[in-house]
This record gives C-alpha cells, structure tokens and sequence, in this order.
C-alpha cells in the first residue's frame, strides 16, 4: 500500500505546476509570516481528515453528493476548487486548493499500485512533468523520496527540485488515505544550460514554497475510486495583475489535474489488460 502515496505525489508535482504565472520575473523570498499562515491552513485541513476517518462525514469526497457519484461511474473526472476560486490569501503568500477524483472500473489496490510504485516508468506515464525520481528511505508506514519535475507554461520554464515525507493510514481493509508534505522545495535556476543551478530553498521566483496533499482510496462497486487533494503555497499574485491571472492559473489548475488522473487510470488499464493477454497466451 506504500506505494500509493508515489500516485499522489505525481498528482501534486503536475497539479502544482500551474501556479508558476503567479511569479514575477524578479522573485520574492518566502517569508516567516507566509509560513505561519500555511501552518494555519493546514491544521483545519487535518481536522477535516480526522471527521473524514472517524464516520463524522463521508470518507470520499465524491460521497457527499450523488451527483458527483454517478458522474464518476460514468467514466467522467472531477475536478473543482476547495476554496472559493481555488485560492484564499495568506501574508505575502498564496494558498492554491484544489481536488479531484477518478473511478478505475476492474482495478484493485494492488494493481494501481503495481503501476504508480515503479519509479523507472514514471517519465513514460506522465510524461512530459516528470523528470527524476529517487526514494531516499522508507519504512512500513513512512516514505521519503525526491522529485525532480519540469513544466512549461506560454513564456516561463519552471525546473523544481523536491523532497517529500509521507505518511500511510490504513482505514479498513479497502479504505485508506496518504499525507504528503514537503520538506523541501528549491528551484533550479536556468534549467538545462550552462549556467544551470539550484537555489537555496524558499528564494527564487515563488513559484511553489510548500506542498500538502491528501490521497484517498476505496476499493468497491467493482474498481478503485481514487481522489486527490492537493494544497500548495505560492507568492501571490500582484494586484494589478490579478484579474488577469487568476483565470489563467485555475484553468490550468483543472486541466493539469485532470490529465494527471487520467493517465494513472490509462496505466492501470494498460497494465491489467496487459495481464489479460499474458494469462490467455499462457493457456
């Protein structure tokens, strides 16, 4: 099941990408105040968590409406803002907050994890976001792991290199779900040229300071439902600019989320049916 928590990770790297517009050419330095709003934020996102694992709300967000249900079983992905707009001000800082969520008919756990724990394929699934991967430790309930991902948006380049911790909570036996938080985020200035190096964390141009994420998973109604809850911290958007932008970046939010989705889903059904065809050259 560790495993599980490298799907949300690719979510989060594809999904997170898109605040890159958000940075001005000049960059910014993240700030002791922009931190201790994050922090804020994010100990309601836990509380949320708990209420979700303890059967005071429904465990899957798609649950709590039936729309969202049969919209799902229909094959469709979800993708809409937590917060109004997709984004909610703290000191000198923006927090981006979003979540989607896909139904794999056919698949189990162990088969969406066969495909997102093998980090060799990584830049074939989601390609062209991924650049590296490497797992730096791991234990039965925690992982620590880098990333290295690459995202182009009109005229910025975005080259991010990220280290992650995770932690697995096991629900029941088909139910679960993944936290996974940055420890630490450094751009890389100048990608591919000579000149080519990695700054110090929390300098450059802003493009993203922190990462959270919530990945949830059920097995039932013969497949596996998987959601995505991804929380990213940000400069924020000058004013002047910020009707302008805004748009910009929640488009690319729900359209940098939804084909992450949908490439897991094309793998897992690539692997499965793959398994298919073995087994009846085998009879």
């Amino acid at each position: 099941m560790r495993s599980l928590s490298r799907v949300k990770t690719l979510l989060i790297l594809n999904l997170c990408a898109i605040p890159i517009l958000a940075a001005a050419p000049n960059g910014n330095q993240l700030q002791p105040e922009t931190v201790k709003g994050w922090d804020e934020y994010l100990r309601n996102i836990d509380s949320r968590e708990h209420a979700r694992s303890d059967g005071a709300v429904p465990f899957l967000w798609i649950d709590e409406s039936s729309q969202r249900g049969k919209r799902i079983e229909r094959g469709e992905i979800l993708v809409a803002p937590v917060l109004p707009h997709g984004t909610q001000n703290v000191p000198n800082g923006l927090i981006h907050h979003w979540i989607g969520a896909v139904f794999m008919p056919g698949a189990t756990i162990g088969s969406l994890s066969a495909v997102v724990g093998d980090y060799s394929k990584y830049k074939d699934i989601y390609k062209p976001v991924v650049v590296d991967s490497k797992v730096l430790g791991c234990t039965d309930e925690n992982q620590r792991f880098s990333m290295l991902w690459l995202h182009k948006v009109m005229f910025i380049t975005a080259a991010i290199k990220t280290e992650y911790t995770t932690r697995h909570v096991r629900v029941d036996r088909r139910r679960g779900y993944n936290v996974s938080e940055t420890v630490q985020v450094q751009e890389i200035e100048h990608y591919g040229r000579p000149e080519e190096r990695l700054l110090p964390p929390g300098t450059g141009s802003g493009f993203i300071w922190r990462l959270h994420s919530v990945a949830r998973y059920e097995e039932r109604d013969g497949g596996v439902y998987l959601e995505l809850e991804v929380i990213a911290l940000t400069r924020d958007i000058p004013a002047s600019v910020r009707w302008l932008i805004n748009p910009v970046v929640n488009r690319l939010s729900i359209n940098s989320l939804t084909t992450t989705l949908q490439q897991t889903r094309e793998a897992v059904n690539a692997m499965r049916d793959n398994s298919e065809r073995g087994a009846l050259c085998a009879n």
